[in-house]
């Protein structure tokens, strides 16, 4: 789940540098990105994940 957070998130922050669309300081494509970075690590760190549920 996180690693498509991750992929939207990316996709936002490449529309807002391709675009040059002006933001504010929050919603800039550098921090938007470091958000997907955030959400990637988390993905790959195996946080968010289903886990099997056991008997």
């Amino acid at each position: 789940m996180l690693g498509i957070v991750a992929a939207v998130l990316f996709f936002i922050a490449f529309l807002i540098n391709a675009a040059d669309i002006a933001t504010n300081d929050v919603f800039s494509s550098v921090n938007v990105m470091l958000l997907g970075l955030t959400a990637l690590a988390l993905h790959v760190a195996g946080i968010g994940a289903g886990r099997p549920r056991r008997r």
